[in-house]
């Protein structure tokens, strides 16, 4: 009795995958014991099949390798994004707020002209406060400073030097950011999806070869890149409150706009069965 119980145990042990063949099942090894000797003692009690493990996926078993991969394509900006920010001073709040809204229309109204619908246009913040006199060691209020921001999108490459120009020319006292997107970016961002999708198996093919195995199909397959609603800022010309002679000065600088190109990166894991070759 002794000696079936361990050569029972000693087999289902050593049943196994190995290297990029086929597994064999505890099932299938049991079934290759060898009859047990009839000692003439009691008859051996029955000892039940063991379950098969379910099969993975594929029915590849464990072999598997895993790569990562990542492809960019680069496409060129045609629209952009604008944050603008109007600026007033007055001594009283009251007055300070009526004049700040009048400097917006105006801002408002000129883009119009320039054939900007109203709903690429959003006033995405507006705050007011005290300005302080510091002299003579001490703090006194002596005016009120409004600020309103005005997010303009969806605004042509083409015709954003003379947007830029007219508008400061117009009200606004500084540019806070400018971004340049490109309108195909989707289209970019699937090609380099599929370029990355081509280079992760060209990838696995290699590591296949050296090992002896042959790549099989694709058992899982993972996004790891983010989707970006920020496409490229231009620093160069944003993020300074300007005096007079400073906006004109950007106003001179506009018409040198140069968006450059956008890169689209696009990055993936994916899992591959092997098979032996």
């Amino acid at each position: 009795m002794k000696k079936l119980y361990l050569l029972l145990a000693t087999t289902l042990l050593t049943a196994g995958l190995t290297g990029c063949g086929s597994s064999r099942s505890g099932g299938q090894a049991a079934q290759d014991l060898p009859a047990a000797k009839d000692t003439g003692s009691q008859p051996a009690p029955e000892i039940p099949a063991s379950p098969a493990a379910p099969s993975p996926a594929g029915g590849y078993g464990t072999n598997s390798i895993t790569v990562n991969s990542s492809e960019k394509v680069t496409v060129i900006p045609d629209i952009a994004e604008i944050v603008y920010a109007v600026r007033t001073e007055a001594k009283e709040p009251s007055d300070c707020q009526h004049q700040n809204a009048a400097a917006v229309s105006q801002v408002t109204a000129l883009l119009a002209s320039l054939d900007i619908a109203e709903t690429s246009i959003q006033t995405s913040d507006f705050h007011m406060n005290p300005v302080y006199d510091y002299s003579n060691n001490r703090s006194r209020v002596v005016g009120y400073e409004a600020v309103t921001s005005l997010t303009v999108s969806d605004l042509p490459i083409d015709g954003l030097a003379q947007i830029l120009s007219q508008s400061v020319s117009t009200g606004v006292n500084t540019v806070q950011s400018i971004t340049y997107q490109a309108s195909k970016y989707d289209e970019s961002y699937q090609a380099a999806l599929a370029a990355a999708v081509k280079t992760a198996r060209q990838k696995a093919q290699v590591l296949a070869d050296a090992a002896g195995c042959q790549v099989g199909p694709v058992i899982n397959i993972r996004e790891t890149s983010g989707y970006s609603e920020a496409r490229y800022n231009d620093s160069a010309l944003t993020n300074q409150y300007r005096s007079a002679a400073k906006m004109k000065e950007f106003e001179d600088s506009a018409g040198s706009i140069m968006p450059g190109e956008i890169q689209v990166e696009a990055g993936i894991v994916v899992e591959y069965a092997l098979t032996p070759q």
